[in-house]
Order: C-alpha cells, then structure tokens, then sequence
C-alpha cells in the first residue's frame, strides 16, 4: 500500500546507482511512491560522469506541475538542480503550491569528483531555495563550498562538535533543518575526533541540527572501508523524504534513513570498476506470486508439481477413472475418507477459530457446511453396498494424515492449518477434473462415476472456491521464508494423502 507521495527534481544516472534511478528504487522501497521531473540526463558509469545533457527550465517546470496538478505531493525532494535557472523556478513552483516539506540535496560535485552545479547556481541555491527548504542534506565538502560561496568561514573540522558549528551556519542561510553528513570524514571512536591515519577510521558521524538550541541529534554508524558509495547521498536524501512522506518527524526520518543507507552500503551488490551502487532493496522482499496466484505457483513448483501429480493421477485415482479399481478396495476407502471427513471438519472448525473477522469465519463454517454434504454422500455410497452408518462408525480410523492437520491446526498458525489441509481440498478436485477429461476414463457402466461427478459438482466447486479464497487471502500476508516454510508443509501433506490412496490394492 502506498504511505506517500514523493516529487524528485533531478537528474538522470544512466547507470542507475545515483540520481532518479537510485531515488525511484528507495522510495519504491519504503512503500511511498515516487514521481519525476528530469533536470538533466547524464552519461555515466561507477568510474565517471562523461557527459550531461541539460533539460530545457520550461519543460521541468512542466513535469512538475502535472504531478502537482493530478496525482499531489506530501514531500518534493530535490537533487542535481544542474543550473541557476533550474534553482529559481523551482523556489516558485513550491512557493505557488505551498508546498511545506521539502528536502534538497545539494549535488554539486559527484562521488566520482564531476562538477554538476555551476557557482553562480550555487548563490541561487542560497538565495531563493533554502528558505523554502525543510531540510537540507549537504556532505562536508558541499557544506564548506555553500559557506565559502555566501562569504561565510566554514571554520576547520576537528572533532564531531565542530560538524555542529558547520551545520549551523549553514541554517543561518534559511533551511529549518541540516544534516551534515560526516562519511567523507571518519572519527576516531575514542574521543570523536578526525581520524590521522586509515588505522583510525573507526565512526561516521551525521549531525542533524534544527530549528531550536537543543534541536541536536547525532547518528553514529560504523567506517565502511569500501568502494560502494555511489548515489548515497542521493539515496539518504530520498528515504529522509520517504519517511517525512510518511509523516514521521524529521530527526526519526533522518535516523531511519541513515541506517537504510548504512545497510545499504554493507550489502551492496559490488558492481561496476569505480565506486559502485548501493543494495537499495535490502530490507524489500518480494513474494515469488502475483496477488491472487498463490495457489497457481504452489502447484507449478519443482518441489511440488512432482508429487502433487503422484497424488493426482495415483494408480488409485486412475483405476477408478477407467473402472477397474476393486470393489473391496473403494469400499475400504470411502469408509475410511468418511472417517477422515469427521476431522476434516473439526480442522476446517479450527480454521473458524482460528479467524479473527466474519468474512473468514463465515466461510470456513461454509466449508465444514460442504463436508457435512460429503459425508452425506459417503453414507449413501455405503448404504448402496449394503454397509450401515453404525459399521462405518465402527471401522477404526487408520488415517495418519488427520492426526497431522489435527497437530499442525494445534501447534502452529492459522495459515500453516489452511495450507495442511489444501492437498485434501484442491487434490479431490483436480483429480476428478483429470478423470473428466482423461482419454481411458469410462463413463457409462462405471460404479466409480458417481464419485468423480461428486467432485466436479457445483457443491464441491464451491468449496474449493471458499477455501482458495482464503488461501489467497493468507499467502499476501507471507513473508518470502514463510511461504518456504509453508510450502514444506504441503508437500508434507500432499505426501500422506499419497499414503491414503495406497492404503488400499488398486489393481
């Protein structure tokens, strides 16, 4: 579900670590969504910037104000602004919209060392948007050239109190918020001040300063001692905007971000000969179905399309189909599934219990409604072959597969229950719909044919419906090591039911 709505104003990295690329992934990843308009398209790679192609005012302007016009923004986050103009148009545009969260990164030169904002385009920076900034997020270095370009001393960096005293001044320019970001100067941990030798880089500091005297917060994190640093500051920049989308406060949103960027450098993926991109979905799983396709991708998995088609066309099912099964063997059978049907309807109670809406109660006592229907037609078949109610309720129960789901119902979720009990449900259907269509299936003079009718009945249909229905429904909630987890499970009891066919001589 989509928390937020994030405006970029930047550029284009062709090779996706930096600029929109990187800022569209991590928005996508904090679960806001992410809008465009392209201030410069630029040739690159992890080793440089080869050249830049600057997008005409007039046309930014536009992209713009058809995302603010149409779809709205809770935050507009800004990145290479790439020219003077750029700068100036911008600062109206969010003055016409009254736009209130805005986060600028000021991209001036690129990890690789190329200039991307002019000097006169540094003073309008100064001038006309950092009054309208929320939060500006410059590193040391961009720090200092904004300082110097506004006439003010940066002053030297000693220690983590002096990125304090940088972040500031720079507020003294207008931004309500700064954030000083100290990975271009490690600390040592000892006493927090620079770093002499590589020996000694042991903390990165980042120093958020706001708009009260103890509005002070500092982020620690550890030296990283690689070469995967490309996009961060504009990767930082976006998921502060993504959390400010979300309507966290701006140190939360800071902290937050600082430790996805951190994450992301350590799990980087190491691509590239320079200074390659960061692992922007980290903490992002993915789930290997579409919504409402669980069911579809369980049963055309490796692991699980090769036993579920054991169980499908087992000799059992195919003797029924082709009539040849013994007669003794569907009476031992359907005396013991009659039995098996007692408990699955006490699991499918369970699953009632388990849930915690009408919606999902409703249909699991829909279900135990369905095998109240099927045990119904269990009787008659026994009757038909002159076996009474009082001698099926006698047989003793040798299913092992009812104790399983019985168990798993006991001893675990929700979920793991309906999963346990899904072989049962979607098995009899499929095996049936095969039967239907399958070539040596006789219809006419076969005793069996009643029972594949039963389960290719609208009744049954129905059932399986219902319970696919909640089956979907739970699958979304997943993580993706649970679905593995849950996956097991039916293989698990796709197995048994495979034991209960073999119970009895098909031939």
């Amino acid at each position: 579900m989509v928390q937020g709505r994030v405006l970029v104003v930047a550029g284009s990295d062709s090779s996706g670590g930096a600029g929109l690329e990187a800022d569209q992934k991590v928005i996508a990843a904090h679960g806001c969504y992410a809008m465009t308009a392209t201030t410069a398209l630029t040739a690159q790679n992890t080793r440089g910037v080869r050249d830049i192609h600057h997008v005409p005012v007039a046309f930014v302007r536009e992209a713009m104000e058809a995302c603010l016009e149409d779809v709205g923004v809770d935050v507009v986050k800004t990145g290479m602004l790439a020219s003077a103009d750029v700068i100036e148009m911008v600062a109206t545009v969010l003055v016409k919209h009254g736009i209130n969260k805005v986060v600028v990164d000021p991209v001036m030169i690129s990890t690789s060392g190329a200039t991307l904002l002019p000097n006169d385009a540094i003073t309008n920076l100064t001038t006309h948007l950092l009054p309208h900034t929320t939060l500006l997020t410059p590193n040391i270095p961009e720090a200092k050239l904004i300082l110097t370009t506004s006439g003010v001393d940066p002053g030297e960096i000693r220690s983590a109190a002096d990125l304090e005293t940088l972040g500031r001044r720079i507020q003294a320019l207008g931004p309500a918020w700064v954030l000083v970001k100290g990975g271009h100067l490690p600390f040592r941990r000892r006493d927090m001040a620079v770093a002499e030798g590589k020996g000694e880089r042991e903390v990165v500091v980042d120093v958020l300063v706001g708009p009260g005297e103890r509005d002070v917060f500092r982020v620690e994190g550890p030296w990283q001692e690689t070469s995967s640093t490309h996009g961060t500051g504009c990767s930082l920049a976006s998921a502060i905007a993504s959390g400010l989308a979300k309507g966290l406060p701006v140190p939360d949103a800071v902290r937050s971000a600082c430790r996805y960027v951190e994450a992301a450098i350590r799990t980087a993926p190491g691509l590239g000969g320079g200074h390659g991109p960061l692992n922007h979905f980290h903490s992002t799983y993915a789930l290997p179905f579409s919504p409402g396709y669980f069911v579809e991708y369980l049963l055309s998995r490796p692991d699980v399309k090769d036993v579920w088609r054991q169980f499908v066309h087992h000799p059992f099912v195919l003797a029924m189909g082709d009539g040849t099964l013994p007669l003794e063997s569907f009476k031992g059978y359907i005396i013991q599934d009659y039995r098996f049907l007692i408990q699955f309807a006490r699991a499918n109670a369970l699953v009632a219990y388990k849930s915690n809406n009408m919606t999902d109660i409703s249909r699991a006592t829909q279900l135990v409604g369905h095998i109240m229907t099927e045990t119904n037609l269990h009787v008659k078949y026994c009757q038909s072959f002159n076996i009474t109610l009082a001698e099926m309720q006698a047989t003793e129960e040798h299913q092992a597969y009812t104790r399983y789901v019985l168990d798993v119902g006991q001893s675990e979720d929700l979920t793991a229950l309906q999963i346990a009990l899904a072989p049962c449900l979607l098995g009899y259907l499929a095996a049936a719909e095969m039967l239907r269509d399958h070539p040596d299936t006789v219809r006419e003079g076969n005793r069996y044919w009643a029972w594949i009718e039963n389960y290719i009945a609208e009744d049954y249909t129905e059932s399986v419906r219902l319970g696919s229905e909640l089956l979907e429904k739970a699958a979304v909630l997943q993580s993706p090591s649970r679905i593995e987890e849950l996956v097991k499970i039916f293989v698990h009891a796709t197995k048994m039911e495979i034991g209960f066919w073999e119970m009895f001589p098909h031939k």
